[in-house]
């Protein structure tokens, strides 16, 4: 039961670690259009910057500032490329995304090279948040930081949920909060809202649209850098780390509908869930379909897929989700674009 309570609350952290990911993305795309394959780099580079920064200013500052610069070099990109290819429809700014990736991709390698890099949390995020001790008698406990030595003994088995895992889902859920006031409850919202729809008459009024579709391109990719630094901490900082997520965060765009905040958010902790509860889960899929009433037994043997386990296929999951839900709902589970 806390193994499976802890799968629980690591499924949340990963989707909340998505959903920072895909909210960069959905805000570019919902605003501007632009389906932005370079998105993940950004991630990447959000925890190379923070990494080197670490040595200068300390983790905590670098938090901040790794992010802004990723936001400063990213709006760079929109106004000195990506605005240039805009008027020829989104075909070239797909390939220009695209090439960029592969141009961070070889910048990351010949910087910081092709290993891995030992990016550490700092004192206050390591270690445990809280235990969770499930005692054969007194049946589970919450204790919170790392229990007493003394105590997970025997029959009591102790389960960890990392200090970083849980700063991530804080983080993530601040940042939500931050964004739904930002898009509905200030002047700067409703202007970038209003640009998407009706940008002559946001024009008219006096605003620079470029400069705000510049201004949401930057903050899209800061969001993804703050993401990579949190990232970086909790798993691994290495170059692949954006081809890790470049797929999936797609999948949670398509999922929770295209352009939707609400449904990246919605969409995000369905992936996060997906990819890690059915890790708790041991049996094959044909102990799976004979609970759902089919009769599979030895016969299996023609049909070996059947006989792998719900851990095994995890990874496919998501991308079988993603296929149902453009089959049946097109425009996601919370998207507004028309059918």
């Amino acid at each position: 039961m806390d193994q499976l309570l802890i799968n629980l609350l690591n499924g949340l952290s990963s989707g909340l670690l998505l959903f920072m990911l895909s909210s960069g993305l959905t805000l570019i795309f919902s605003m501007m259009g632009v389906l932005n394959f370079a998105h993940a780099s950004f991630y990447m580079l959000g925890a190379y910057f923070a990494f080197t920064l670490v040595k200068f200013i300390g983790f905590w500052p670098a938090l901040i500032v790794a992010p802004v610069l990723v936001g400063l070099l990213g709006a760079l990109f929109e106004r000195g490329a990506l605005r240039k290819v805009h008027k020829f429809g989104h075909v070239p700014e797909l390939l220009i995304t695209f090439g960029l990736s592969y141009v961070i991709l070889e910048l990351v390698q010949l910087i910081w090279g092709r290993t891995a890099v030992a990016f550490t949390p700092p004192p206050s995020l390591q270690g445990p948040a809280f235990t969770i001790v499930q005692h054969p008698l007194q049946g589970l406990s919450l204790l919170l930081g790392e229990a007493p030595a003394g105590l997970c003994v025997a029959d009591v088995l102790c389960s960890k949920f990392p200090m970083t895992r849980a700063f991530m889902m804080g983080v993530a859920l601040l940042m939500l909060l931050a964004l739904w006031l930002l898009l509905t409850r200030t002047r700067i919202g409703l202007v970038i809202q209003a640009a998407l729809t009706h940008p002559e008459m946001v024009e008219s009024l006096g605003h620079n649209v470029p400069r705000v579709f510049m201004l949401v391109f930057g903050s899209g990719c800061a969001l993804a850098a703050l993401a990579g630094v949190i990232g970086g901490i909790t798993f691994v900082t290495e170059p692949s780390m954006a081809v890790i997520v470049g797929s999936i965060i797609f999948v949670v765009v398509v999922v929770g509908g295209v352009g939707s905040l609400a449904g990246a958010f919605v969409g995000s902790i369905l992936i996060g869930l997906l990819q890690t509860l059915p890790l708790t889960v041991d049996g094959s899929l044909a102990t799976l379909f004979n609970s759902w009433g089919a009769q599979i037994g030895p016969q299996t043997i023609g049909y070996p897929f059947l006989k792998l386990t719900l851990a095994q296929v995890a990874p496919i999951l998501p991308y079988l989700l993603m296929v149902l839900i453009l089959i049946f709902r097109p425009k996601g589970l919370l998207g507004t674009r028309e059918e």
